[in-house]
């Protein structure tokens, strides 16, 4: 019998760490931070290509999400299963702040606004556990389910 969660959120049945997950959002936000204090290009670049990966089949080519695995094997830390395709989703949404970041920069155009909202998101993610994305994904397959 489905859960109302499976009803409002459709997933693609693969479970992953949110340990690592969070992990990984702990590094965005830490990139995202140093890209404030630095203006280095090369770092919302990253972000980008990162959350590329990571929104597509390729995930296992994250360099974010090696280092948060190096992590999760040398401190032991426990597997806690989650739903992947609104991690995707998510990770989505950031590709679109990495690029739109980026973009402005080359642009030379103020980047404080979107890097200040991706680097809240991640740290929510982080920090508290909560997947604004993850959110946004019950709407969208609300309001698109042939799409999802």
């Amino acid at each position: 019998m489905a859960t109302t969660n499976e009803l409002i959120c459709p997933t693609d049945g693969v479970k992953i760490n949110e340990t690592k997950v969070r992990l990984v959002a702990g590094l965005v936000l830490l990139t995202a931070l140093t890209y404030l204090s630095t203006g280095w290009l090369a770092l919302p670049a990253l972000l980008a290509a990162d959350f590329g990966l990571r929104s597509s089949e390729l995930g296992k080519y994250s360099p974010l999400g090696a280092i948060a695995q190096g992590l999760v094997d040398g401190l032991g830390l426990t597997f806690k299963a989650t739903d992947q395709e609104p991690k995707r989703f998510a990770a989505r949404i950031g590709l679109v702040f990495g690029l739109l970041i980026t973009g402005l920069h080359l642009a030379d155009i103020a980047t404080l606004l979107p890097t200040i909202v991706l680097a809240t998101f991640a740290a929510l993610e982080s920090l508290a556990g909560f997947c604004a994305g993850c959110h946004v994904y019950t709407y969208y397959v609300r309001l698109f389910p042939k799409a999802a």
